[in-house]
């Protein structure tokens, strides 16, 4: 399954206390990483250099990475005592490995490990630093633009004007931009929009564009139509382009974002409606096999496989909805897995998976099938975040469903206010049933509305069913429900002018040569 890369990240390592493997001497590191992004497969990414005679080297060569957000992109770094000239590491003294994903070192700027030997054991007291850093031009360029006395094209009415802005390339001008119609207007003023740096003139703020050059006061420009030009004599201009604002401004990216802080806060709520069928028959939906797997189960694993990678403390509170409960009996769409509405927390995606398994024969499926509850639960502390002044914190609610919604208007009704708060809502709907209703909370033809007429001020919800990966590979559920996410926590932060609760660019710097 196709996707598009999200960025690229440069990775710098280095270590200390590494094992003294050379006599009379002391080793030569190099670090060797291979990646693994789906079954058992290693392959090789690149290799340091050499440091002689160190065992707290500090290398120079750099590993770059395509990162994917919705992808587990498993790492291992390995360290070797290089004593001669083969390419070939097995006759070369292993000094420790460490093993991670790019999400935990993404997620925590700087990861700091103890290395290991092949038997798990320490490498002496050997550590690994990897200091993860994202290689991109996140400046865009705002614009405001109007224009006067614009020549009539038009033999009814009046011209329909636009702007468009090219960058100069190696073999020709490219189109950046185009800006909306504004129709029957001999004097328009466009609405303002924005163009990436790197779009407009390949970051190069000293490189030609048409239409617009680079400053930050009101700049003027004459309209001219050449052959009007040839054929009148007192001809001057066909109207004036008034560039009203042109303002370089950083934007932050998802990364910004996740280095600088922000965590990604994770909550499961399951489905547990009579329709699922009784757990003790294979033919329910919700009986574990055999092999102690169910389509739930599978899910939870996907989906949170990727995400524990961006919370921090990796507590995920888990909830089921449309089950009578125990000691009374009565019908609840937002009791926690574990029975405890004080720390409805599960430690890990394997707390999760364990509290289910606990949970399901202690409660009987009932019904209706009421998604409200559980996304106004999540959204009540999405909205205590709204307090902060930065982006510390984003809400991802998965809820895994068999059925059709029950209360499809209370659900419109919060979505569309969850869609102001740092919030997004994934879906994934198990077995065969009809999930038009779904496909309708998924705003992708179009802004999601509630009951009273109001409009989702961002799409929030993402669905998927789950059988259309039963035969693809195990990561691509995970790639399809995930990959929409890191352009809605950009989004909304975004809207709101919050920054990273620490920018990863304005860390101090090293001293320079001349302080030293």
């Amino acid at each position: 399954m196709a996707t598009q890369c999200v960025t690229k990240v440069e990775l710098t390592v280095s270590c200390e206390n590494l094992l003294d493997k050379d006599i009379g001497s002391k080793s030569d590191p190099l670090c060797v990483l291979l990646m693994n992004t789906t079954g058992s497969q290693w392959y090789e990414v690149g290799r340091t250099e050499k440091v002689q005679n160190c065992l707290a080297p500090k290398f120079a060569k750099k590993f770059i990475i395509d990162y994917y957000f919705e992808i587990v992109q498993k790492l291992k770094f390995g360290i070797y005592d290089i004593d001669n000239k083969t390419v070939d590491l097995s006759d070369d003294d292993f000094l420790g490995e460490l093993e991670c994903t790019l999400g935990q070192v993404v997620s925590s700027r700087k990861h700091t490990r103890p290395l290991v030997l092949k038997n798990n054991r320490p490498a002496g007291r050997g550590t690994i630093t990897i200091i993860a850093e994202e290689i991109k031009d996140n400046r865009v360029v705002n614009f405001e633009a109007e224009a006067r006395k614009l020549d009539n094209k038009d033999f009814f009415g009046k011209s329909d004007p636009y702007l468009e802005f090219y960058k100069q390339t190696e073999t020709g001008w490219q189109l950046a931009h185009r800006t909306e119609v504004v129709k029957n207007n001999l004097n328009p003023t466009w609405k303002p929009f924005r163009i990436p740096l790197q779009s407009l003139c390949g970051g190069d703020m000293d490189k030609h564009i048409k239409v617009c050059r680079h400053t930050t006061t009101p700049a003027e420009f004459e309209c001219i139509n050449s052959k009007k030009q040839q054929k009148k004599k007192g001809y001057k201009n066909s109207g004036v382009v008034s560039v009203k604002l042109c303002q370089v401004v950083k934007e932050y990216t998802f990364l910004d974002y996740i280095m600088g802080g922000c965590q990604i806060n994770f909550t499961v709520g399951i489905d547990f409606t009579g329709s699922n069928g009784d757990p003790k028959s294979p033919r329910s939906l919700h009986y574990i096999s055999p092999q102690g797997v169910n389509e739930y189960l599978s899910a939870i694993w996907s989906v949170g496989m990727v995400i524990q990678d961006y919370d921090s403390d990796k507590m995920f509170p888990a909830f089921g909805f449309g089950a009578q409960i125990p000691p009374t009996w009565q019908v609840s769409h937002e009791f926690p897995l574990n029975f405890n509405p004080a720390n409805p927390f599960c430690a890990g995606i394997e707390g999760v998976v364990e509290a289910y398994r606990v949970c399901l024969p202690q409660v009987k499926l009932y019904g209706p099938t009421n998604f409200s509850p559980i996304i106004n639960h999540v959204a009540r502390f999405a909205m205590q975040a709204t307090q902060q002044k930065t982006a510390s914190q984003y809400f991802v609610l998965l809820i895994i469903t068999d059925g059709v919604i029950t209360d499809l208007d209370q659900t419109r009704s919060a979505i569309v206010n969850a869609s102001r708060l740092p919030m997004s809502i994934i879906i994934i709907g198990v077995g065969g049933a009809d999930f038009t209703a779904m496909e309708f909370l998924d705003g992708d033809d179009g802004r999601l509305r509630a009951p009273t007429g109001e409009t989702a001020a961002r799409d929030i919800v993402q669905f998927v069913p789950f059988r259309q990966f039963q035969n693809a590979p195990r990561e691509a559920l995970a790639q399809s429900v995930l990959a929409e996410l890191p352009g809605q926590v950009v989004s909304y932060f975004s809207i709101h002018k919050l920054k990273p609760p620490h920018d990863p660019e304005s860390q101090p710097s090293a001293p320079s040569a001349s302080a030293l």
